[in-house]
């Protein structure tokens, strides 16, 4: 194994926007989230809808005519 080419491998937070903080390793020193274990709805059994883009009203507004 060569040590010049590898990146270097060390402890890394992960940081999620419901606060949670985990540490990990990876090569990077550090990464953020949207959504955690601690915070996803399967996880939590809570249903919360996550609307990035806007992604559920276009769903809903173009399969609205199949509601009827």
């Amino acid at each position: 194994m060569k040590a010049t080419i590898h990146p270097s491998y060390s402890e890394t937070v992960i940081k999620c926007a419901c606060g949670s903080n985990f540490v990990v390793g990876s090569t990077k020193p550090e990464i953020q989230v949207e959504i955690c274990s601690k915070c996803h709805p399967f996880f939590t059994g809570k249903q919360k809808l996550v609307d990035t883009a806007g992604r559920i009203e276009r769903f809903r507004k173009k399969y609205e005519k199949f509601q009827k």
